[in-house]
């Protein structure tokens, strides 16, 4: 569980099974506690159908009423900062990345517009039917697939002919911008406190946008440096690679 696309997920899943109650995530012990009513035998089978590496470690009796239901109001308002913070920079990255010729800024943008959409959609599904959320995860595990596959092959353009210099200042200035706006979105996850993994979750996702801010940057200086195209491109396939493998994680939530 360490993508935030992996416990919506789990979530949606035991949300087909009747009489659970509440989902507690351990993120950094691996360990998901279902608190349920009934003898729950669709539990264990699902969790393993995830393939996941999920297994039944123990069952034991407890009072539902211990479990105290979390104000959410605060968290509701960090995730919409969030989540607004990654859509103006999806545009503007993408806006940039063209102008500029960079794949590593294209790239970096629709990772950006991927964060945005986990936000999205565990912001709007809250309440809404289960075959509803998966309809619009399914929505967007496919836009995100498509966008990251034609950038994908404009790499493969640009490497077997197309001559296209990108502007590394450009790169530089730009990932300056996205870099602040990461740490931004982490201070405000931190800043949040919940308790919940899947805020967990998404600190891990951004501090890892983090690292692939200062890759960009590395890899403009390297354009300089080396007066080559190639480390942009190879930047931007790795980011594309990594959009594609969450957008396919997106797109089985929705099975």
């Amino acid at each position: 569980m360490d993508c935030p696309s992996e416990e919506r997920i789990i979530r949606m899943k035991m949300e087909e099974v009747p009489g659970v109650k509440h989902l507690e995530f351990d993120l950094d012990g691996r360990q998901l506690d279902v608190i349920h009513e009934g003898d729950g035998e669709e539990i264990t089978p699902l969790i393993e159908s995830l393939n996941m590496g999920g297994k039944l470690k123990s069952v034991s009796d407890v009072e539902v009423d211990a479990f105290e239901i979390e104000d959410l109001s605060r968290e509701r308002k960090m995730l919409w900062a969030v989540l607004i913070i990654n859509a103006a920079f999806f545009v503007g990255e993408m806006i940039a990345g063209l102008l500029s010729g960079s794949m590593g800024l294209v790239a970096d943008s629709l990772d950006m517009l991927a964060d945005a959409f986990v936000y999205g959609l565990s912001l709007w599904a809250v309440g809404a039917l289960v075959v509803r959320k998966k309809r619009v995860a399914a929505v967007s595990g496919y836009l995100q697939l498509a966008l990251a596959t034609m950038g994908l092959i404009e790499v493969i353009r640009r490497v077997t002919g197309a001559d296209i210099f990108p502007d590394f200042r450009a790169m530089i200035v730009v990932s300056i911008f996205a870099l602040a706006a990461n740490a931004t979105s982490l201070y405000l996850l931190q800043k949040s406190k919940s308790k919940g993994e899947h805020v967990k979750a998404s600190m891990i996702c951004t501090s890892n946008d983090v690292i692939i801010n200062t890759g960009i940057i590395i890899s403009a200086g390297l354009v300089y440096w080396t007066e080559s195209a190639i480390p942009d491109l190879v930047t931007g396939s790795i980011v594309f690679c990594l959009v594609v493998w969450g957008a396919i994680r997106i797109i089985k939530l929705s099975k």
